[in-house]
């Protein structure tokens, strides 16, 4: 299984790549985009962006996978999308997603990235059902979630930095 570039309308979904070090670091690094991410410290120096691609760049097969959303009119880097925890034997995978706060409302992810890559899942990866982790206060990203088809399916705990944060798991079976 190898994972495409994925093009929609408006967009290029590119696989990470090393060259994507200071977007990865811009990304990861800014608060708007952290706010809501329970995983993991947001960068602060750009190594960690390289720690990242490297992580998304082993070899195939590997269990997860990311892209880089771009704008095509400009080539401009507004997001990433990607996936996550696959379980082959389950034929189920975690979805994963962010994109810069000045590209919020204009449609890129839930008309085009998140469409490409539920299409990608379901016809190139033999999906057959995905799920979202969202922190309960993500009402940007719930609602996005709802509007592909995503349900709420049930809750777990996640802990960061000694305390727990309630999130939401939304599922989509094919």
């Amino acid at each position: 299984m190898f994972f495409n570039d994925i093009e929609t309308d408006r967009l290029l979904l590119r696989n990470i790549d090393k060259k994507d070090r200071e977007f990865i670091f811009s990304q990861f690094s800014d608060d708007d985009i952290n706010r809501y991410l329970f995983d993991a410290e947001p960068l602060t120096d750009i190594s960690g962006a390289d720690e990242i691609i490297e992580f998304y760049l082993e070899p195939e097969p590997r269990l997860h996978h990311r892209w880089i959303v771009i704008r095509k009119a400009d080539g401009v880097k507004v997001g990433s999308c990607g996936f996550h925890c696959w379980s082959i034997k389950d034929s189920k995978v975690e979805i994963g997603y962010d994109l810069k706060k000045e590209f919020w409302g204009k449609g890129y992810m839930y008309h085009e990235a998140l469409n490409g890559i539920l299409e990608f899942a379901k016809g190139s990866m033999d999906i057959k059902e995905i799920n979202a982790c969202i922190y309960i206060e993500n009402h940007k990203s719930i609602g996005l979630a709802e509007k592909l088809g995503f349900v709420l399916t049930g809750s777990k705990h996640e802990l960061f930095r000694g305390k727990k944060y309630l999130h939401s798991i939304y599922s989509l079976n094919f």
